[in-house]
C-alpha cells in the first residue's frame, strides 16, 4: 500500500507536468505584463514581403519573425491612406468616429502647421499602458497632428496621447522633401501660383493698354499694386519647394526641433539607433515601442550602402534596407535578454502606392494577387496589409491564421495584455487577439468590418462562420484610369467620392474564399445566397450607423489648411534652419 504523502507528491508532479505541457491556448496571459514592440511599415504592398509569396526580394528577417511566430493572411487597415489608418490602429475605432477622416477630398493631413489632429479626448494604447506603469516611446513617423491654436501647445504631439518619448518626424516623409517629380502638393501649389500669376498678368497689361490707349480711366494705382502681387506670388511660386522642405520635413526630440530641416543621409541610422537606444534605456521594462518606420514612402530615402542591392530598383532596395533594420532591432532584443519577454508586432499602414509612378519606374509597392491600393478603401490591394506575431514560448511558431483580422484589434490585444481595461465609455471597433493567437479560438472576433474612403463607406465584409465564407460587397469603386488600368495613373491616389467614384446599385458583390483576387462578380443568376448575402450585410451596415456619433472632422479644409502662426520653426520662418545631432554615418 503506498504512503498516503508519497502519493500526493506524486500527484503535485503530475498536475506540475500537466501545466507545463498544457497547449498555450489554455492560457490566461491578460496582464502578463510583456515589452511590446510594435513595427509598422509605410506604404509597404503585402506582396512585397517573401513570407507573403515574394520570391524576389529578401526580406530573411521580416520572415524571420513570421517563422517563429503567427501569420495573419487576412489582416485589414482600418483606412487605405496613412493618417485615418494610423488614427484607428492607436486607438481601436474606426476613423469616422474621432473625425479623423474628411469630406472634402482631403485624404491625411497636409501640413505640419493645421490645427486638424488626433482629438485629445481619443484614448490611445500608449495612454493606457503608459498608466499601467510601461515606458513607452514611439520612432519614426507621426502624422496625426501637433498643435491646435500656437506653436509650442502640442495638443496632438505623441507626448499628448500616452508616449512618454518622441523622435522622429510629426509629419510625414514625401516626395517634396526631396523635391521629386513624385510630388504630394508642391506641383500643385506651383501650377495654381503660376496660373494666378499669368491672370495678373493679363490683367495688368489689359489695363495698362487701356490707360495708354485711353479706353479706361483707371488710376495708375490699382496697376502697381497688381503688378506688386504678381511679383509677389512669382517669387513664392519659385521658392514654394524650399518653403514646403522647411516647413514639414524635420526632426523632433519630445517637443524640441532637432533638425530642420532634415539631412537625410543620416535620417536611417539616427531612427536605428533612437530604436536601439530606447530598448536599452528601459530594458528592466516594461515598455511599449512603437517604431514607425520612414520606410517605403516615396522619396524612398536609402543609405548608400543599400543602393543597388534589389533586382527591384530604388523600391527594392528601400524595402530591403527596412528590412535590415528589422534585424537590427530584433537583434538588440536578443543581446539585451529580452526577446522571450517580447511581443513583436509587424505590419504596413495600408497597401503599396501603385501610383507611385514615373515612366517605366515603379517606386510603390506590390500587392500581390489582390486589386487595387493604396487610397482605395474597399479594394482588397488598399486594406491587405502583412500582421505578424512573435512571442517564443507562448505563440506558436509558424502557425498560419487565415480568419479576418483588423489593425484595430492592436488597441484592446496590448492594452488587456499589459493589465489595462478597454474604455467602456465609448465604441471600440477593435477584438481582443489572444485568443485566436493562442488557438484558444477558432474563430476572429469579427463578423463584419467596414470598409471606409475618407468618411463614405464603399464596402463590407461579411465572415459567414458557419460556412467559412468571408463575403464582400462594394457599394462605391473608383473609376480606374485609364479604364482598366487596375489604378489612377496621372493622379495621386483614387478619389472617394464624385464624378471619379460609381455607386453600385446592386452592389457588387465577391466571394474572397474562393475569389480573393475579386476578379469574378456575384450575381442573382451565378450565386443563390446572392439575396440572403446582401440583406445580411445591409443590416449589419445599418446597424453600425445606429453606432456612430458626429464628431468634427479634423481633415476637412478648415482644420487642414496651412496656418504660418502654427508652423514650428527653430528659427523665424522661412529661415528656419537648425541641426543639433551628432553626425552620424
Amino acid at each position: 500500500m503506498l504512503d498516503p504523502g508519497h502519493s500526493w507528491n506524486w500527484l503535485l508532479v503530475a498536475l506540475g507536468i500537466f501545466l507545463a505541457l498544457r497547449p498555450s491556448g489554455c492560457r490566461d496571459l491578460s496582464g502578463s505584463r510583456p515589452n511590446i514592440l510594435l513595427l509598422m511599415a509605410d506604404d509597404l504592398g503585402i506582396g512585397d514581403v517573401g513570407c507573403y509569396g515574394n520570391t524576389t526580394l529578401r526580406t530573411p528577417n521580416i520572415n524571420r519573425l513570421a517563422e517563429d511566430g503567427v501569420t495573419l493572411t487576412q489582416h485589414i487597415a482600418a483606412a487605405p491612406t496613412c493618417t485615418p489608418s494610423r488614427a484607428a490602429f492607436l486607438t481601436g475605432r474606426y476613423p469616422l468616429r474621432s473625425g479623423m477622416v474628411s469630406s472634402s477630398g482631403n485624404r491625411v493631413l497636409q501640413w505640419t502647421a493645421v490645427s486638424g489632429g488626433l482629438p485629445e479626448s481619443e484614448t490611445t494604447f500608449a495612454k493606457i499602458l503608459k498608466n499601467q506603469g510601461y515606458a513607452t516611446g514611439l520612432i519614426g513617423k507621426w502624422h496625426l497632428g501637433l498643435n491646435c491654436e500656437s506653436p509650442s501647445d502640442h495638443c496632438h504631439h505623441p507626448l499628448n496621447h500616452g508616449f512618454d518619448y518622441f523622435y522622429g518626424m510629426p509629419f510625414s516623409m514625401m516626395g517634396d522633401c526631396l523635391r521629386w517629380d513624385l510630388s504630394e502638393k508642391r506641383a500643385g501649389l506651383e501650377l495654381k501660383l503660376n496660373f494666378c500669376v499669368q491672370i495678373l498678368a493679363l490683367a495688368v497689361l489689359t489695363v495698362a493698354a487701356g490707360k495708354l490707349t485711353g479706353l479706361v480711366s483707371v488710376p495708375w494705382m490699382p496697376v502697381v499694386w497688381l503688378t506688386i502681387v504678381a511679383v509677389l506670388l512669382c517669387v513664392i511660386s519659385h521658392f514654394v519647394g524650399t518653403l514646403i522642405v522647411h516647413a514639414d520635413c524635420f526632426l523632433m526630440r519630445n517637443h524640441s526641433i532637432t533638425e530642420q530641416p532634415m539631412l537625410f543621409q543620416r535620417t536611417t541610422s539616427l531612427m536605428l539607433q533612437e530604436a536601439v537606444s530606447f530598448i536599452k534605456r528601459n530594458k528592466h521594462g516594461p515598455f511599449l515601442l512603437f517604431v514607425s518606420f520612414l520606410h517605403v514612402h516615396v522619396p524612398l530615402v536609402t543609405t548608400e550602402k543599400s543602393l543597388g542591392k534589389s533586382v527591384h530598383g530604388l523600391y527594392g532596395d528601400n524595402v530591403e534596407e527596412m528590412d535590415w533594420m528589422v534585424g537590427q532591432i530584433l537583434d538588440t532584443l536578443n543581446k539585451e535578454g529580452l526577446t522571450d519577454n517580447t511581443l513583436v508586432y509587424f505590419t504596413s499602414d495600408h497597401g503599396g502606392s501603385l501610383e507611385s509612378q514615373l515612366g517605366n519606374h515603379q517606386y510603390g509597392g506590390w500587392n500581390g494577387i489582390y486589386k487595387g491600393g493604396k487610397g482605395m478603401g474597399g479594394w482588397e490591394g488598399g486594406i491587405r496589409v502583412p500582421g505578424i506575431f512573435r512571442w517564443p514560448g507562448v505563440l506558436p511558431a509558424g502557425r498560419v491564421i487565415n480568419e479576418p483580422t483588423s489593425l484595430m484589434d492592436i488597441f484592446p490585444t496590448v492594452v488587456q495584455l499589459g493589465g489595462g481595461q478597454v474604455p467602456q465609455d465609448r465604441v471600440t471597433d477593435g477584438q481582443d487577439l489572444t485568443p485566436l493567437l493562442l488557438g484558444a479560438s477558432a474563430h476572429s472576433g469579427h463578423q463584419f468590418l467596414m470598409h471606409y474612403c475618407e468618411g463614405f463607406l464603399h464596402a463590407a465584409r461579411w465572415y459567414q462562420r458557419s460556412t467559412g465564407t468571408v463575403w464582400k460587397v462594394h457599394f462605391t469603386t473608383p473609376k480606374f484610369h485609364p479604364e482598366g488600368a487596375g489604378a489612377c495613373y496621372g493622379r495621386g491616389v483614387c478619389p472617394c467620392s464624385g464624378a471619379g467614384v460609381i455607386h453600385h446599385d446592386p452592389p457588387v458583390l465577391f466571394n474572397l474564399s474562393r475569389d480573393p483576387s475579386e476578379a469574378h462578380p456575384l450575381t442573382l443568376a451565378t450565386e443563390p445566397l446572392f439575396h440572403q448575402v446582401m440583406e445580411r450585410v445591409a443590416q449589419a451596415v445599418k446597424e453600425h450607423q445606429q453606432t456612430l456619433t458626429p464628431a468634427p472632422l479634423q481633415l476637412d479644409s478648415l482644420n487642414n489648411i496651412w496656418r504660418p502662426w502654427l508652423q514650428p520653426c527653430c528659427g523665424v520662418f522661412p529661415l528656419c534652419w537648425c541641426s543639433q545631432e551628432e553626425h552620424q554615418q
